[in-house]
C-alpha cells in the first residue's frame, strides 16, 4: 500500500482528485487530497497574504503519515517540491504531473511562457483588485469533453497571484528523495521543459496521452501511472511498499 498526498493546481481544490482517489483506493492505496488555503471550499480564506508559503505550510501541517508519495499537479508542483524538502523524513518520493519543477529562487510567474505570464498579471488586474487570478477556461488547458467542462467550471475559484510571484524556497535538485515526472502530451503543454529538467536530475519521466486536466478527463490513466511509479521509483528502499 502507498500513502498518496495529492496536491491540486491553481483554481482547483481537493475535489479535483476524487476520481483518481477512487481508482487508487480500489487498488488498495491510501489517499489524502487537501484543499489549499483560499481555494474551493476554503475560498473564504483567500486574501492578499495568501501565497506559495501558505500552501506549502498547508501540506506540511496536514501530512501526518510517514512514507508518503507526494504528488503535485500543475502549480501544485511548486508546493509539492517545497513540502517534500521540509518533510524529508516523511516523504518517499515526489511525482509532478504536468506542472512546475522549480529550483530555489524561481517564481512560477517566471517559469510560465511570456504570453501566459502577461495574461495572468493582466487578468488579476482586470479582476478589479490586482491580486486574484480568475480561473482559466478548461478548453485552454486542452479539455474537449463538454461534460467535464460543464461539471468542473462552476467549481473553479480565483487563485492568489502572490503564489505565482513568491520565489521557491527550495529546489528539486536539493531533494534527497526519488522523483518522477508525468508529462501530459495530449495537448500543447508548456511544461515539457520541466520534464527535461526532471530527466536531467535522474528522475523517471513518462508521457501520458492526456490533456492538462487528465485527473478529470482520464482518471484511470493517471491513477494507473501513479500506482506504477509507486511500485518502482524508490521502492528499492524496502519500506513496505
Amino acid at each position: 500500500m502507498t500513502h498518496f498526498v495529492l496536491v491540486h493546481g491553481a483554481w482547483h481544490g481537493g475535489w479535483c482528485w476524487d476520481d483518481v482517489r477512487a481508482e487508487l483506493r480500489r487498488a488498495g492505496h491510501d489517499t489524502v487530497a487537501p484543499t489549499l488555503t483560499g481555494l474551493a471550499d476554503r475560498a473564504g480564506r483567500l486574501d492578499r497574504r495568501t501565497g506559495l508559503e501558505t500552501h506549502i505550510q498547508d501540506v506540511v501541517a496536514g501530512t501526518k503519515s510517514d512514507d508518503v508519495t507526494l504528488v503535485g499537479h500543475s502549480y501544485g508542483g511548486m508546493v509539492a517540491v517545497n513540502a517534500a524538502a521540509r518533510m524529508a523524513g516523511q516523504v518517499r518520493r515526489v511525482i509532478v504531473v504536468d506542472g512546475f519543477l522549480p529550483e530555489r529562487g524561481e517564481a512560477a510567474i517566471d517559469l510560465l511562457p511570456d504570453a501566459a505570464a502577461a495574461h495572468y498579471r493582466a487578468a488579476a488586474t482586470a479582476q478589479g483588485d490586482g491580486w486574484r487570478i480568475p480561473p482559466r477556461p478548461l478548453a485552454n488547458l486542452g479539455v474537449t469533453d463538454a461534460k467535464v467542462i460543464a461539471a468542473a467550471t462552476p467549481l473553479l475559484t480565483p487563485h492568489p497571484l502572490k503564489s505565482y510571484l513568491e520565489a521557491s524556497p527550495s529546489g528539486a535538485s536539493e531533494l534527497s528523495v526519488k522523483g518522477a515526472y508525468l508529462l501530459c502530451s495530449g495537448w500543447a503543454t508548456p511544461f515539457r521543459r520541466f520534464a527535461e529538467r526532471a530527466a536531467g536530475l535522474g528522475w523517471a519521466v513518462r508521457e501520458l496521452d492526456g490533456d492538462h486536466e487528465v485527473l478529470l478527463t482520464a482518471p484511470e490513466l493517471l491513477a494507473g501511472a501513479l500506482a506504477e511509479i509507486a511500485a518502482t521509483v524508490g521502492a528499492e528502499s524496502g519500506q513496505g511498499e
